[in-house]
């Protein structure tokens, strides 16, 4: 021991708090003052705070629970893997492996599952609390301060539901929420700095539409940064599942809740289409294979699907948007983010 610190320092460093690898400690001869190994230390998010972001965050998980519980919505357990998740609308990177000669996926969304689940069940409806995994590709999402590559989602599904009956709910939920935190979080947001306040339903709506003619593709961020409560943007084109207007062929049934000061989106979801006939032409419309939804097709084909709506709200990205918190990597212990090396 005397002859090791005679000749050596330990020297240490930590993370940032952004979770940025800058952990390791160097091992230093105190006669030539060379570094003679440099060692990795797995990434840890350190910051001072944390604790409090994590209090918060598990009164939000339980206002949630108590919330849904109390509208008499039933919890499943998520799923993990499966021969078919959620397609999305835009390019990920595969997430799968082959076991015993059968292609499985890790979950990107539930939203197939849900939907033949509250087929399934004589109930108003069921939530999860569910893991995901989205590998992201893409210059946008390297870059991005909102995104994970793996996240958990409350996603919720109501049957017979429609886009007025879920948003309404949503808006209910968040109100609750936020009343709770009031409550149970006074110590917590007053050493964030937070205040929090409270939105007031209905919640103001915009047709994406209108927005992309008035600011352009980048029309979330920038209506996102005008807003001072949270907010929705309506009639989206995207996965083949979200119900077009009958009324209004190009338009769609589905919503996204967007919250304000730059935050952006924190739920999307939509009515569902459920008979066959439209759900394969849509498919076919979006060139993608009906043999990769399999199982489901052929529980539309059989009639076997029934109509609801429902959508996924993001925890992480709630958890950041109440304690203002600059990149979402600060409010998790173990962040996963696209370009950064993972250690953990």
């Amino acid at each position: 021991m005397n002859i090791f610190s005679t000749f050596f320092a330990l020297i240490l460093y930590e993370t940032n708090f952004y979770g940025e690898i800058v952990n390791y400690f160097d091992m230093v001869n105190t006669v030539t003052l060379k570094t003679v190994q440099r060692v990795s230390l797995p990434t840890l998010t350190t910051s001072e705070d944390l604790a409090t972001t994590l209090k918060i965050q598990t009164v939000i998980l339980k206002s949630i629970h108590d919330f849904l519980y109390k509208e008499g919505l039933i919890q499943l357990m998520p799923v993990i893997l499966s021969p078919i998740t959620d397609p999305l609308s835009h390019p990920v990177h595969k997430a799968e492996i082959d076991y015993l000669g059968q292609k499985l996926q890790l979950m990107k969304s539930m939203i197939l599952h849900k939907q033949i689940a509250i087929a399934k069940l004589e109930v108003k409806g069921i939530y999860i609390v569910s893991p995901n995994i989205r590998l992201e590709s893409g210059e946008k999402y390297l870059s991005s301060d909102k995104h994970l590559l793996e996240f958990s989602q409350v996603d919720i599904e109501l049957r017979n539901g429609t886009s007025e009956e879920f948003m309404s709910l949503l808006e209910d939920l968040i109100v609750y929420i936020f009343s709770k935190l009031q409550i149970d979080c006074k110590e917590e947001l007053a050493r964030l700095g937070v205040d929090l306040g409270g939105p007031s339903p209905p919640f103001k709506r915009f047709s994406s539409h209108q927005l992309k003619q008035q600011f352009g593709d980048d029309f979330e961020k920038q209506i996102s940064l005008m807003e001072k409560e949270p907010f929705w943007i309506t009639d989206f084109e995207r996965e083949f599942y979200d119900k077009e207007d009958p009324a209004s062929k190009g338009h769609y049934l589905n919503y996204d809740l967007v919250y304000p000061e730059g935050f952006g989106e924190g739920l999307s979801g939509g009515e569902r289409d459920f008979q066959y006939d439209i759900l394969l032409r849509k498919l076919m419309e979006r060139k993608q294979d009906p043999k990769d939804f399999t199982y489901y097709m052929d529980l539309a084909k059989s009639g076997s699907l029934v109509p609801s709506a429902g959508g996924g709200l993001g925890v992480e990205r709630l958890v950041r948007f109440i304690t203002k918190k600059k990149k979402i990597s600060e409010i998790t212990p173990f962040p996963k983010i696209p370009s950064k090396k993972i250690l953990l």
